[in-house]
């Protein structure tokens, strides 16, 4: 038994929080006053268990006491398993995932657990049943493409079971990043955000996805006409993906947050993409990352246009890492169009561009389309040989929106 521990926050008796503590509860003892201090909280809406670890018996005590509970909307327990053997790490979240289908919950947030595809399956009946979520987090969890799978395809049966009774789906946000879902799971979650057609949040950052997984999750997400925030950092496009992405621009009518950033777009790929931002299908657009994407100086006149006719609100815009010279005139014109809407400092420092010598630029010409692609992939699998990118926070701005969705239909 650990030491008693009787600490924690209380707020208007509708908020338990033990976030941080670093505690290590295994048995029933060790959760004791906290169950206690739950069954009393007759208001209970939002549940932090994040920076602790639960054993199997703790995690089925703290469970018992949340079925009682008819108002829990958020489950934050991101980082609750550290040390914790994978044999364990089902049970006790088996166990938290039965006592939540007791409740109206909204949020469910189990980021930095890193269970694997084994810790997929105990949610399957949750997703499957759920008939109130909203946000789902589950971001680092070594899911893998078998765990991947696992959960869009309990979110398809939930969003067929929501089709069955005629009702629409409630979920509005995924999170799923740094989860090495590669193409192997991006079939079926492409299909289940189709299904659900409501997400205006989705991030899936550092998964590993190359070109033709990137196509099959871009055309689900055109069923979604509400997408506001799309994050697929740190994956690979290559002139495939970036197509597939510009064909789907024009169903997200919305869209505010558009982050491809370390994508390899490449040459054909930048292009491709601003030529389809400049057909003005995404006005409300403040935010676009396209840095570390071999983008030529001939795509930056494009987006030039974009910005003069279409991109009024873009506060945001990052290209650094890319292939243009940013003394030249191409770059003068974006600088000169986003200063037209009073946004001339949107434009992110551009100290760390990539030089492409005329030698080069000239066997590029007739390099196809396919070997262009198949290099590119071999250069992004060279990188994830290195040390995984640090993801940075999100700008303010993101924050907030993310924020404002997390209160929707609340």
């Amino acid at each position: 038994m650990t030491e008693p521990i009787n600490e924690y926050t209380l707020e208007n008796n509708t908020v338990f929080s033990i976030v941080g503590k670093g505690l290590k509860l295994n048995t029933s003892d060790d959760v004791s006053e906290f169950v206690n201090t739950i069954l009393q909280m007759d208001r209970l809406e939002v549940i932090r268990l994040s920076g602790n670890t639960i054993g199997v018996e703790a995690a089925e005590s703290l469970a018992a006491a949340l079925k009682t509970k008819s108002t829990l909307k958020r489950a934050l327990l991101s980082d609750i398993f550290t040390g914790r053997l994978l044999s364990e790490i089902p049970l006790a979240l088996k166990a938290l995932c039965d006592a939540f289908e007791e409740n109206p919950l909204i949020e469910l947030d189990l980021s930095d657990n890193a269970f694997g595809p084994a810790g997929a399956e105990p949610l399957i009946d949750f997703l499957s049943n759920t008939k109130t979520l909203e946000i789902l987090r589950l971001n680092n969890n070594g899911l893998g493409i078998g765990g991947g799978t696992m959960i869009a395809k309990s979110l398809q049966a939930w969003a067929d079971k929501c089709k069955a009774e005629n009702r629409q789906s409630t979920l509005h946000t995924v999170i799923c990043g740094r989860n090495r879902l590669e193409d192997g799971s991006a079939p079926s979650i492409g299909l289940a955000f189709a299904a659900h057609g409501t997400l205006k949040v989705v991030r899936m950052p550092q998964n590993g996805i190359r070109p033709t997984g990137i196509s099959q999750l871009v055309h689900g997400l055109r069923q979604c006409k509400d997408l506001e925030h799309l994050d697929l950092q740190d994956n690979t496009f290559t002139a495939k993906g970036s197509k597939a992405l510009a064909k789907s621009i024009s169903s997200w009518p919305e869209l505010q947050v558009l982050n491809v950033g370390d994508c390899l777009l490449s040459k054909r790929g930048g292009l491709v993409l601003t030529e389809a931002l400049c057909q003005g299908h995404v006005p409300k657009l403040t935010h676009l990352h396209l840095q570390y994407n071999e983008i030529r100086a001939d795509a930056i006149l494009v987006l030039s246009e974009a910005v003069r006719t279409h991109l009024k609100e873009l506060q945001h815009l990052e290209l650094n890492g890319n292939q243009f010279d940013p003394e030249m005139r191409e770059t003068q014109s974006l600088i000169d169009a986003l200063a037209l809407w009073s946004h001339e400092n949107a434009l992110d420092d551009l100290d760390d561009m990539e030089e492409v010598d005329s030698e080069e630029e000239d066997d590029e010409e007739d390099e196809t389309e396919s070997e262009e692609e198949d290099e590119l992939v071999k250069k992004a699998e060279m990188n994830e040989k290195k040390e995984p990118l640090v993801q940075s926070d999100d700008s303010k701005a993101e924050q907030e929106l993310v924020s404002q969705l997390e209160k929707t239909h609340i």
